[in-house]
């Protein structure tokens, strides 16, 4: 009994050691198509309603139960919202709200969600409850590579490639909603990789931080897009009276 107890405290021990060395990469983003609340059909029928300067409702959106070790995703069904901040600062959010015909911005908290989430239209009238006028949404889908180890990987082993690099890319993808209608007035993507040796990778928050460095850079990106974006919306439309 004494050798099995011992046995047993060794493996316990050996499953914790090989936990702590192993880097379970965060869940993905979304496709912001798939969780439209419209069919094709229906999407040509939308208009636009927000009036301007308008009120812009700010969402991040990930896939269902996703997981980061320094975020997790809000409510179960076709995806999760991440009402924590991470990756983004308050200048990211200044440099929004400092865009032309933009009135104010509105941060949506779980408190106006549900815990199953549908669509955009879930998003929508959390937006609504804000009195917003437009949805900003926008997901990041990150990757983790080791140089010549094949596709993505979703475990990584730590310090066990010191001739490697390893590779952290992430796409920012934002889509721009009229919150009455619907409407999609425009998107926005960008994306940034960065590599690292891959024996500086010993530690979880070493990876995390890679990920963390390359997730900011990437939405700084998507800034810069977005705001190319939002000047031909307001080219096209904030000439026009569009207040219900």
């Amino acid at each position: 009994m004494r050798n099995t107890g011992a046995l047993i405290g060794i493996g316990l021990l050996l499953v914790l050691t090989g936990c702590g060395s192993k880097y379970v990469t965060p869940g993905g983003g979304v496709s912001l198509e798939g969780i439209s609340d419209y069919s094709i059909k229906e999407r040509f029928r939308t208009k636009p309603a927000a009036p301007f300067p308008a009120i812009l409702a700010v969402v991040r959106v990930q896939e269902a139960g996703y997981t980061s070790y320094s975020n997790r995703g809000y409510g179960e069904g076709n995806f999760s919202v991440v009402t924590t901040r991470d990756i983004e600062t308050d200048e990211h959010f200044d440099k929004l709200a400092s865009m032309p015909q933009v009135k104010d911005l509105a941060r949506v908290n779980r408190l106006l969600l549900p815990s199953h989430l549908r669509d955009a239209k879930d998003l929508r009238r959390a937006a609504a409850s804000l009195h917003a006028d437009m949805l900003f949404l926008y997901t990041l889908d990150t990757s983790f590579r080791i140089q010549g180890q094949g596709g993505p990987l979703s475990v990584i082993t730590l310090g066990l490639a010191p001739d490697r690099r390893a590779i952290v890319t992430t796409t920012a993808s934002a889509a721009l909603y009229d919150v009455r209608t619907g409407y999609v007035y425009g998107v926005a993507e960008a994306t940034h990789t960065t590599d690292h040796l891959a024996n500086t990778w010993s530690e979880v928050r070493v990876v995390d931080d890679a990920r963390q460095e390359t997730e900011r850079e990437a939405f700084v990106r998507l800034l810069d897009e977005f705001s190319k974006t939002w000047s031909a919306v307001v080219e096209q439309y904030a000439t026009e009276d569009r207040s219900l």
